[in-house]
């Protein structure tokens, strides 16, 4: 099957950094892009041979040549700036030698190659604080998601940037341009990220819409698909947005390199400029969290594959089974109680604690709410 029309080189260039990934399944991986073994593994030995100029038809010019002169370097230095006028003096440098440029100067000689040359400007170098950081210890874990806030387009429409992006490794994997904030524009855009690099363990959002609201939080039927998937969910704290810490901060980097002073002139043309700026930020961009390293580096793709049909929701022989009703009702031992409406019709299970009259209420594997039978007038 061939490599699919949009950004050829992108893919390929994605594709063969997963598949070199210690213990992947190239099998699994090739299904995942959509090509066959024979390509597939075609592309990953002229990689390994040659590395990115191998994916494509055209020579290209070496990466270095001997004996360069410090004014060469310096014009370098201010090339890769002008290229990404967002990244300090690290970034860089780490650049420049992951292109095996010859005498790469220390950080601080950057920096000042940078302040000579008028591209650092003060006010904005001291608002880069790092972080208090914390991560999950292996790739697909958690996924944070989030929308960045909306802009103006050309054509007088608004975009809504979706955002996906892998706890461990810093990996984005979804960069989405999507027309409104609605739970199908989501689904339809996890369902192809998922297809993709298959299913995490968790997922990580804040308590607005469409993934929670004020009147059912924290389920929609967005997130009772997500449980549905084997996939568990947590969300922000109210008003506290550094619970994703990193989402907001890969928004505020897309805000320097991707939008601020660019313009779109419609859904299509930012989507285009989203894909070329994610090649470079998961493959190119060395990030100070990871050690200078690039996300790419660590992510692998999951095991656990992307199921085409939903897997029939089962519970265990000693689980006390309930349908949900309308407006998210249920009836047990002549009482009723009322969870979210988005789990209308689908059954969920209620399991004893060891309090008296004390019941846990699950929807597959999550536990999504508590009933008190000595309570009859309490909600879950």
């Amino acid at each position: 099957m061939p490599w699919k029309e949009e950004s050829i080189m992108s893919l390929r260039r994605e594709f063969v950094e997963l598949a070199s990934q210690s213990r992947v399944n190239i099998s699994q991986l090739c299904r995942r892009f959509q090509i066959s073994r024979e390509v597939g593994y075609k592309w990953l030995k002229r990689y390994r041979e040659e590395g990115l100029p191998g994916l494509v038809d055209r020579s290209r010019r070496p990466k270095h040549s001997p004996g360069r002169t410090e004014a060469v370097i310096e014009k370098r230095v201010l090339s890769v700036r002008d290229r990404h006028s967002a990244w300090g003096a690290r970034k860089i440098r780490q650049r420049l030698l992951d292109e095996e440029v010859s005498q790469i100067p220390a950080a601080s000689t950057v920096h000042a190659i940078l302040c000579r040359h008028g591209r650092i400007d003060p006010v904005e170098s001291v608002k880069h604080q790092p972080w208090q950081r914390f991560e999950y210890e292996a790739p697909n874990q958690l996924w944070q998601m989030d929308f960045k806030g909306h802009f103006g387009l050309g054509n007088g429409q608004r975009c809504h940037p979706l955002t996906v992006l892998d706890d461990h490794s810093r990996y984005g994997l979804c960069l989405r341009a999507c027309q409104d904030e609605r739970g199908p524009t989501v689904q339809d855009a996890l369902r192809d990220s998922f297809r993709r690099y298959g299913l995490p363990e968790r997922m990580l959002m804040d308590n607005g819409p469409p993934w929670g609201n004020e009147a059912d939080h924290p389920y929609t039927r967005l997130t009772v698909w997500l449980l549905q998937l084997g996939i568990g969910l947590c969300h922000g704290r109210p008003y506290h947005p550094q619970t994703q810490g990193k989402e907001e901060r890969f928004h505020r980097t897309v805000q320097a390199e991707v939008l601020q002073g660019r313009s779109y002139w419609d859904h299509a043309q930012a989507q285009t400029g989203f894909n070329q700026w994610m090649e470079i930020y998961n493959f190119e961009r060395p990030h100070q969290a990871l050690g200078m390293t690039v996300p790419a580096r660590r992510y692998q793709i999951s095991a656990k594959p992307f199921p085409e049909v939903l897997p029939a929701i089962e519970y265990g022989c000693q689980d006390q089974v309930r349908k949900v009703q309308d407006q998210g009702w249920i009836h047990f031992r002549g009482q009723e109680f009322r969870l979210s409406q988005a789990f209308r019709g689908y059954p969920v299970a209620l399991r004893p604690t060891q309090t008296d009259g004390l019941w846990e209420v699950y929807f597959c594997s999550q536990r999504i709410a508590h009933i008190d039978l000595c309570h009859p007038s309490s909600t879950a």
